[in-house]
């Protein structure tokens, strides 16, 4: 699977936000060490070293295409370590203040293992910080599953569909007590306005190109991407109708847990 920077970086202000919000929220004041897991292309890096810029920052991510970009946007900063591993049995070598991950982790099962191994991966005091999206019973992801378990596509990519890998706030509650000394747990739901496309592409659809259509998209040829698109857009234009001024309101749900070790 091969993500592609620039697609996933055209909502990038609404997919920012979150990050933002998140950060906002992360009660320390002077890390030393902080670990971004799943950076991706490096954007929300750069407001993690604005906000602690004596920090040392590393940047681990699965995907080269990603890597390659968050080091040509920082152009060698020394801040900055970039590693590109499997982010699901990537482990520190040594215990970092902040592990910090936006919209990653929500693409890894085993979450009752994970996160208590997070949490306790960081050092005394320290913070495993995490947003996901929780979106996964919206048209956008539901008329995903749809199609890609249709006949017509089933054999090519069923198995590729996202699966909702993300809990109830309750069982990271569960899971992370025993590892905390205080939990901040809490969902926000965006109304995200998308503006009219000049190439005439459904914005719902744009978006869902820049992450869950990834994996599915990676598994077919040219023609079958194409047929595929075309597909689940005349599902998406019919869940989520332009209004006359041609912007679509897209409402997005996303889960925030702060842990404290």
């Amino acid at each position: 699977m091969t993500w592609n920077p620039s697609q996933y970086l055209q909502y990038e202000d609404a997919r920012l936000r979150p990050a933002l919000d998140l950060l906002a929220r992360i009660p320390l004041e002077a890390p030393a060490s902080v670990v971004d897991l799943g950076c991706g292309a490096g954007n929300v890096a750069q407001w993690l070293a604005q906000r602690w810029p004596d920090a040392a920052i590393v940047g681990v991510d699965g995907d080269e295409a990603m890597l390659a970009s968050a080091r040509l946007v920082m152009q060698g900063e020394p801040q900055f370590t970039w590693i590109r591993a499997d982010i699901g049995a990537w482990r520190p070598r040594n215990e970092p203040d902040l592990v910090y991950s936006n919209a990653a982790l929500h693409w890894l099962g085993g979450h009752e293992r994970l996160f208590p191994r997070l949490a306790s991966s960081v050092a005394p005091g320290g913070v495993l910080a995490v947003q996901m999206p929780a979106n996964f019973g919206a048209p956008s992801h539901t008329l995903l599953r749809d199609v890609a378990r249709s006949p017509r596509w089933r054999d090519a990519v069923g198995d590729r569909v996202l699966v909702d890998a993300v809990h109830a706030p309750e069982r990271y509650y569960e899971w992370l007590t025993p590892h905390a000394s205080a939990i901040d747990i809490w969902s926000a739901e965006y109304l995200q306005v998308l503006q009219a496309r000049s190439d005439g592409e459904h914005p719902v659809v744009a978006w869902v190109k820049g992450s869950a259509l990834v994996p599915i998209l990676a598994a077919l040829d040219d023609g079958g991407r194409e047929a595929f698109v075309a597909d689940y857009s005349a599902r998406i234009a019919q869940a989520y109708v332009p209004r006359d001024d041609g912007r679509v309101l897209f409402p997005f749900r996303r889960l925030f847990i702060v842990a404290r070790r």
